[in-house]
This record gives structure tokens, C-alpha cells and sequence, in this order.
């Protein structure tokens, strides 16, 4: 198995299938891994346990976002100095970047165990589901430190080419937690203690695990085992690069953990109907978005090489891709809404049911806007302009608050399902304007836009 794989050479389409299928599978994984959570707590536990954990994923969701982002940020300027072929500025990003993260790391858990019973009222969380949904955080916050471990490593390892080693771990992680899920819930009828508990152990098994088969395959990562001297110059500039990444990945969690507040308010029937539809949602549309990850990566790559050819071939050939993907899961989410929904909740859930599929026929129809919207922020995070990403995120996520809450106090709870689709058309077309007028600036890579390497 290769610990590295070069992007930035050889047949686009083949190179860029090779890297972006196992990503693919690894999120499909973990969506159905996440889905047989739902299924589990839905069917064996009940409605509000349901709701209390369709609640509680979307909080962890912004919380590992801030991680995910900083490591993502890292992983993008990782391809960059690979396709460079400069290996100690690559090693001391590593390092950088590895201390810059477990610092924020341990903050946010201190914090999220410090602020839990804020939580609550932030979140608008109805009196009946806060109990459960108590239990299943104050559980679940153990495993922040294990997700900075699997995903800073996996970043690495992806910002090299490897895919592979990163589904690996990913799939383990999976097999446990639904095992675990199945034995704690409904053999030993822990209840949502126990479908947490399940989380976090898949969890620091595939991070520790991960994190020993990266420092072996990759002589690199040995370098975070140097005493010698971190350049504050390194920290600004993996600083620089992982925060804006970071702000675009918190700014659009912060976006959906305000619109779950809002779904709240409206009682346990659209939360439980939310937090299934959001599962459904989420395991159709995240193919596309490893997809634009993996687009990523070999744009960050070719950007270090100066390959610039190359990446306007990649990127006509990733939108015919995306687009087509897209059409396809809209048309089978739409058609299929209300059997997708009966896999969570009973079928005497009429309301519940309902308000589902009316969640799934209206954003559901629309997955081309998300589709070209990853593609457009791996693109602009693959060549230095993570600025940008941020911006269109701002745009997406704000219209989609602010329409949410406009919308919802004339007709209802269906005025947030149509704010997510038209928050992603503006995001589209300010993204695709900006890169038609700034194209060729955008893709010349110069020392204005990355300093090569630093003494």
C-alpha cells in the first residue's frame, strides 16, 4: 500500500478517481454508521431520545467542525508543500500545525464541559428531550480529543495522496461503533448513555490507531517527535492558512446549530422529524462532499507544482461529475422520501413521518446547489484563498439564518426547509463570478500567495 501518491502527474480523471473513491466510501461509512445510530436510538429507545440525539449531533457536529477546519487548513498548505517537493518546510508545518491543534483542542473541551448546562437554553431544547440529551453529551464530549487524532492524521495523509490508510481506520471505527451500538442499546438497554458510550470508544480506536500507522508509514510525521525549536514564523503561517479554513467550517456549523435552535422551538415532533430527514439529508449528498475534498487536494498539490493546465482540466471534468451525481440522488431522495423516513420512526409517527418528507421533497430537490458549492470551497482552499471560502459560506449559512427565521414566522417550519436551498444558489453564483474574473490571478501560484520556505 503507498504512503504517498503524486496528483500533480499522470491521467487526471484516473488519478483523481483513485484518490476520491476510498474518501467517498469513508463518509458513506460514517453516514451509515451514524444512521444505524439514529435507527437504533428511534426504534429502541423512543421519540424524545430521538430528538435529544438528532439535537445533540448537530452541536458535536460545530464543535468538531472547528478541529475538522484547522485540520483541513493544515492538510491544504501539507499538499501544497508536497507538490513543492519541499520537504522541510513540510515537516516543520507538521510540527506547527500539530501544537497549534492540540492547543485548541484542549481549550474547546474544557469549554464544552464547562458550558454544558448553557447549552440547554441556547439551544431552546424542550424540558422533555434535555434529560437525554444531557446524558448523551456530557458522554460524548470525551471523544473531542480522539476526533482531533483521527483527523489530524487523516489530513495529512490525504494532503500526500494516501486515501486509503484514512478509510481504513474509518471503517473499523464504523464496525465498532454499530456493534457496540446494538449490545449497549438493546442488549444491556443502556439508552442513550450507551449509544454515546459506542461513539466514543470507535472513536479513540480509530484515532490512536491511525495516529501509530501514520508516524510508522510516514518519516515525516517523525518530526513531531523533534525537540528542536518551533519557528513563530511557521505557527502565523499555519495560523493564517488553518484559521480561515476553520472560521468557514464554525461559520457553517454555527449557521445549521442556530437553524437547529429554531427547529427546536417548534417541539419534539419536527425535531424528531429534523434529526432523521438531516441523517437522510446528510448520507445522499456527503459523496460529493469528499468529492470536493478530494478535488482539493489534487488542486493544492498541481498549485504548488504550478501546474495550472492541470487543475482547469480537473476542475471541468469535477463539475460534470458533480452535477450528474447530484441530479441522480435528488431524483431517488425525492421519489423515496417517506420509506428513507420510515426507517427511523414507526409508522404510526404520522406527523413526524410528514414533516420529514416535506423536508426531503423541498431540499432534497436541489443537491446540485451543495454539489458546486464544495466544489468551490475546495477549490479557493486549494489555492491560498481560504478567505474566499469563508465568504461563501457567510453568504450561504447567513441566508439561510435569516431566512429561516423570516420565513418561519409567516408559514411556518417549511419556511426553514426552503432557506437551505436558496442560501446555496447565492453561495454558487457569487463563487463561480469570482473565479471568472480573478481566474488567472487565482490559479498563478507566486511567493505573493505562499512564501516557499522560511529559515
Amino acid at each position: 500500500m503507498k504512503s504517498k501518491q503524486d496528483l500533480t502527474v499522470g491521467n487526471i480523471n484516473k488519478k483523481l478517481w483513485a484518490f476520491a473513491i476510498p474518501l467517498m466510501l469513508g463518509n458513506v461509512m460514517q453516514q451509515f454508521y451514524n444512521l444505524v445510530d439514529t435507527w437504533v436510538v428511534g426504534k429502541y429507545i423512543g421519540d424524545n431520545a430521538l430528538a435529544a440525539v438528532g439535537s445533540s449531533y448537530s452541536l458535536m457536529t460545530f464543535l468538531t467542525s472547528i478541529l475538522l477546519g484547522l485540520c483541513m487548513g493544515s492538510g491544504a498548505l501539507f499538499s501544497i508543500r508536497f507538490g513543492q517537493r519541499d520537504e522541510t518546510a513540510l515537516k516543520e508545518s507538521v510540527r506547527a500545525s500539530f501544537v497549534l491543534i492540540l492547543g485548541v483542542t484542549l481549550l474547546l473541551n474544557g469549554l464544552a464541559f464547562a458550558c454544558l448546562d448553557l447549552i440547554k437554553s441556547f439551544l431552546q431544547v424542550p424540558d422533555d428531550v434535555w434529560g437525554d440529551m444531557r446524558v448523551y453529551i456530557a458522554i460524548v464530549f470525551a471523544g473531542i480529543f480522539a476526533t482531533f487524532l483521527y483527523n489530524y492524521f487523516a489530513s495529512y495523509l490525504r494532503a500526500v495522496g494516501n486515501s486509503v490508510v484514512p478509510l481504513v481506520f474509518l471503517a473499523v471505527s464504523a464496525v465498532l461503533n454499530i456493534a457496540l451500538d446494538l449490545w449497549f442499546v438493546i442488549g444491556l438497554n443502556f439508552g442513550v448513555a450507551g449509544a454515546a458510550g459506542a461513539t466514543v470508544i470507535a472513536q479513540y480506536v480509530s484515532g490512536i490507531g491511525i495516529m501509530i500507522c501514520a508516524l510508522i508509514k510516514c518519516p515525516q510525521l517523525r518530526a513531531l517527535c523533534s525537540r528542536s525549536p518551533i519557528h513563530a514564523s511557521r505557527i502565523r503561517e499555519i495560523a493564517g492558512y488553518s484559521i480561515l479554513t476553520c472560521v468557514q467550517q464554525s461559520v457553517m456549523n454555527l449557521g445549521i446549530l442556530m437553524v437547529q435552535g429554531l427547529v427546536n422551538s417548534f417541539g419534539a415532533a419536527v425535531m424528531a422529524a429534523f434529526a432523521a430527514a438531516v441523517k437522510i439529508d446528510a448520507f445522499a449528498y456527503m459523496p460529493v462532499q469528499d468529492f470536493g475534498n478530494a478535488f482539493s487536494t489534487f488542486n493544492a498539490q498541481n498549485y504548488g507544482a504550478g501546474k495550472q493546465e492541470r487543475i482547469r482540466k480537473g476542475l471541468k471534468g469535477a463539475v460534470l461529475v458533480s452535477v450528474v451525481f447530484c441530479v441522480i440522488v435528488s431524483a431517488l431522495v425525492f421519489v423515496f422520501a417517506k420509506p428513507l423516513m420510515l426507517l427511523f420512526v414507526e409508522a404510526g409517527e404520522t406527523e413526524i413521518i410528514a414533516e420529514g418528507v416535506r423536508y426531503l421533497h423541498i431540499e432534497g430537490a436541489f443537491y446540485c446547489g451543495i454539489g458546486c458549492l464544495f466544489l468551490l470551497y475546495g477549490l479557493y482552499r486549494a489555492v491560498a484563498k481560504p478567505g474566499m471560502s469563508v465568504v461563501l459560506t457567510v453568504i450561504s449559512l447567513g441566508t439561510r439564518v435569516v431566512l429561516a427565521y423570516l420565513l418561519s414566522a409567516v408559514i411556518g417550519v417549511t419556511g426553514i426547509w426552503w432557506s437551505v436551498p436558496i442560501g446555496w444558489f447565492l453561495a454558487d453564483v457569487t463563487g463561480v463570478v469570482y473565479y471568472f474574473i480573478h481566474k488567472e490571478k487565482l490559479l498563478h501560484f507566486g511567493e505573493s500567495n505562499l512564501k516557499r520556505t522560511e529559515s
